[in-house]
């Protein structure tokens, strides 16, 4: 579900808060048409969910264990390759 980069994208936006979908798709940089296709599919697998606030749709992670999921994977990523090879040969 999240080897997908917008949606990735997406879900990092909502870490912090939740967020309508013209936020979203601003701190994205999509537009709110592909970002409401893909928080559609981030709700049916339980990443994010929805509120409803007057006229307005919210949308923030599901919950602290999802949270802690994504920032766990995206430092991961961020990490400097240390103390192994560039050439892969073994693994």
């Amino acid at each position: 579900m999240l080897g997908d980069a917008n949606r990735l994208r997406i879900t990092v936006v909502c870490l912090d808060s939740p967020l309508c979908v013209g936020d979203i798709a601003q701190h994205a940089g999509l537009s709110a048409s592909l970002v409401s296709h893909h928080l559609r599919l981030l709700r049916a697998a339980r990443f994010v969910r929805s509120r409803k606030r007057g006229k307005q749709v919210f949308y923030g992670v599901t919950d602290e264990h999802v949270r802690c999921v994504i920032k766990d994977m995206v430092a991961h990523v961020g990490e400097r390759r240390s103390g192994m090879e560039d050439d892969d040969g073994g693994c």
